[in-house]
């Protein structure tokens, strides 16, 4: 699949094993509110483990990247087996967590606190999904987020869903106040079905050396977005062909 946006085409295709380490970067860079998570998070290799590990190794039929200019520019990582989702999350948890307590006390004390953070608040910040519906993320560099790719990528996924006898499917993004995810997603037919802010109250204090961005997007309220998505039939790709691109910032 293909398109022209601004002058700068770009492809929607399924994951390839030689995507792993493009993926896992992209999570990295992205993993913080859509920003690095260095200024947060100093253990890259764990971080994206625990959410790319999973899609990557055990449901690539379900994973989809953008790709412009040949570089992965974001991606689409779902699963439709939400059992060995959870059975495998059950054992990643724990194997995550030892291995994050052996490298705890040679961490920084901003990963220290981020550590803290997950295990104290994050947890049960997320809001809970269905239990036996397919499920997806979606992340993307800033200069991809426009509803083109967005909606391509979603696309891509909700077809391969309904072509595999799906009927239902559930996503979690993160919105802020100057972001219009969300309505975006109530534009393709998605429902919220839950929302949980996100607390940050002094325990991620960023250094002068952190990114401007990374701080900017720091101090905006910001919110985990259940939503659910039911359809009957193929999705309808002509919708919105009119609509105005949005910046990166609408996404």
């Amino acid at each position: 699949m293909t398109n022209d946006d601004d002058h700068k085409p770009f492809l929607i295709r399924g994951y390839r094993r030689s995507d792993r380490e493009g993926v896992r970067k992209l999570c990295c860079d992205t993993g913080f509110l859509g920003e690095p998570i260095d200024p947060v998070y100093e253990d890259r290799e764990l971080f994206a483990d625990f959410l790319t590990t999973y899609y990557t190794d055990h449901e690539p039929e379900s994973c989809f990247l953008l790709e412009v200019d040949g570089e992965i520019r974001g991606y689409l990582l779902g699963s439709r087996k939400p059992l060995q989702n959870q059975l495998y999350a059950l054992y990643q948890n724990v194997w995550l967590f030892f291995r994050a307590l052996t490298r705890y006390f040679r961490y920084k004390p901003r990963s220290r606190r981020f550590i803290r953070w997950v295990l104290m608040y994050g947890w049960h910040e997320v809001p809970a999904q269905p239990r036996r519906v397919p499920h997806f993320h979606i992340n993307l560099l800033p200069e991809a987020r426009k509803v083109s790719t967005t909606r391509a990528l979603m696309s891509a996924y909700l077809s391969y869903l309904y072509r595999s006898g799906e009927k239902r499917v559930c996503g979690q993004i993160i919105t802020f106040e100057s972001r219009r995810g969300e309505k975006m997603f109530e534009r393709y037919g998605f429902k919220v079905l839950n929302r949980a802010e996100i607390t940050r109250p002094g325990l991620f204090p960023l250094t002068r050396a952190s990114a401007n961005s990374a701080t900017s997007v720091f101090r905006k309220p910001a919110s985990f977005v259940l939503f659910f998505f039911e359809t009957s039939g193929p999705v309808d790709q002509s919708a919105d062909q009119n609509e105005s691109e949005r910046s990166a910032n609408d996404l």
